[in-house]
């Protein structure tokens, strides 16, 4: 059994059921919570993967520079160690964003507005030779909530799933680092707690109740995709994904 690295960027976005699905398959997990002052390790010696979760914050710099979360910046250093060293890694939403910024990719306020609630994202040609997207339906349910987009993804990644207004739903740098802007570890709590007091919800004239009732409705439908990928994306951390080789040397010029 190995150990995945899991940042929890947020309290209000732990592992919860890709937590579950990652123990299912395999692997230990070691969650770590910059917010509540876990320091984040130089290096990812140790471990077979690495996990990174959504959260409120910005993964760009406010207009003073100042990062979204004082932790970014070692952060964004670990996610370009593990492209460059061929460590699995998976990043959901806030760390898909940080995922395209470590690697010069942009991120800002989207310009289609905020995306909340159940959807469908489009797999692009590219998925059907990707270890873990090839076996994804070609429109697979998910879930959204986010108000930050990236516009632009790193000069070197591979687009796997885009939708209408939002081109960049899912792409891969590497052959080993995944980026999700969709969310696929959420349950109906996390989503009600997401609801409370929303002012996104508010200022879009959401209803609350509407919008748990209708993440809940697409929740089976989500972890009948999702849980099967993450098995893969396990399976290929353990070394255990028929047909793929296993993790060897750096990638150059990452």
């Amino acid at each position: 059994m190995g150990t995945a690295l899991v940042i929890e960027n947020d309290p209000t976005d732990d592992p919860r059921l890709l937590g579950e699905w990652l123990t299912e398959a395999g692997l230990r997990l070691e969650v770590l919570r910059p917010h509540a002052g876990d320091a984040l390790p130089e290096n990812l010696d140790g471990y077979v993967a690495l996990v990174v979760l959504g959260g409120e914050q910005q993964a760009y710099p406010a207009a003073d520079g100042t990062p979204g979360a004082s932790w970014f910046p070692a952060l964004e250093g670990l996610l370009r160690k593990a492209v460059r060293h061929r460590v699995p890694t998976l990043a959901v939403c806030l760390g898909a964003q940080l995922l395209a910024t470590a690697h010069a990719g942009t991120v800002e306020r989207s310009p289609s507005g905020p995306e909340i609630g159940p959807g469908l994202v489009a797999k692009r040609d590219a998925a059907d030779t990707d270890p873990l997207f090839k076996w994804v339906p070609l429109l697979p349910d998910v879930l959204q909530w986010h108000v930050d987009e990236i516009t632009e993804l790193p000069h070197n990644a591979v687009l796997l799933a885009a939708s209408t207004r939002y081109p960049h739903q899912a792409f891969r740098l590497g052959d080993r680092a995944w980026g999700l802007q969709f969310h696929i570890e959420c349950d109906s709590d996390m989503i009600a707690g997401w609801a409370a007091d929303s002012t996104v919800l508010a200022e879009l004239g959401y209803d609350p109740e509407d919008v748990v009732a209708a993440c809940g409705a697409v929740l089976a439908d989500v972890e009948e995709v999702w849980q099967p990928f993450t098995a893969r994306f396990a399976a290929l951390a353990l070394g255990e994904l028929e047909g793929e080789p296993r993790r060897t040397l750096p990638l150059l010029g990452q």
